[in-house]
């Protein structure tokens, strides 16, 4: 019987490493802080910590002295809890206010998520489970964007340039402008260290358009001495 018990648990811990897997090689393939081995690990443990959890119950029902209620999740529930300081630790705050992590910071939550499935023995809803999550963030995203409407065709991108003097903004603006360079966001300061005035711009142009050729193209506006873009 025991020897049955045991095939059975890792049945779930295969199942559950090979789900976290696939979810950790899509983090993986995009480079992201936390991939394979990571996303391993979350589902391989809370897999088994679940197991720990259901099992017990059966295992250590108490005795007729003693009135033992036990929930067979409760270790479950904690490992939902607990998980949420290596999402916290993947999201970044950057300097221009934008917020990077949050679909990572997700996946984690997930790999658990499917970690306790596995272990309380519902197979077939982890495995749909895992394809449902890789077509939300894989394919539904690029349908989505082809078929809705203008502003899900957009990217954002975030520029910084310098100019000698502040009489060039305007002009370099306003040729930026031309090149079907939607600017939302302007911030002028002026920079002490390089004695240069510094454009900080939040734009959207569209997501086909490579970041290296708006690079080039706002490089060639006169009066620019430096450009720095971040964007996908």
């Amino acid at each position: 019987m025991e020897w049955i018990i045991d095939a059975h648990l890792l049945v779930k811990l295969g199942l559950s490493s090979a789900l976290g897997a696939i979810i950790g090689l899509e983090r993986e393939l995009k480079q992201k802080p936390v991939g394979l081995k990571t996303s391993l690990v979350i589902s391989i443990i809370s897999c088994l910590l679940t197991i720990v959890s259901v099992e017990s119950v059966y295992r250590y029902p108490g005795s007729s002295d003693v009135n033992i209620t036990m929930d067979p999740l409760r270790l479950a529930a904690q490992i939902v809890s607990g998980i949420g300081f290596l999402g916290a630790g993947v999201i970044l705050h950057r300097a221009n206010d934008s917020i990077s992590g949050l679909t990572t910071a997700a996946m984690i939550w997930g790999a658990a998520g499917i970690g306790i499935v596995v272990g309380a023995g519902f197979y077939s809803a982890a495995i749909a489970g895992v394809i449902m999550l890789l077509l939300a963030v894989q394919i539904l995203p690029g349908i989505i964007r082809f078929f809705g409407p203008g502003r899900l065709k957009e990217k954002l991108l975030y520029i910084k340039i310098m100019t000698a003097s502040h009489h060039n903004v305007q002009d370099i603006l306003k040729a930026i402008e031309r090149e079907d360079i939607d600017v939302k966001r302007i911030h002028i300061r002026y920079d002490e260290t390089n004695h240069a005035h510094l454009i900080e711009l939040t734009a959207r142009v569209h997501f086909k358009r490579r970041t290296t050729e708006i690079y080039c193209t706002i490089s060639e506006i006169p009066n620019i001495q430096h450009v720095d873009i971040e964007g996908p």
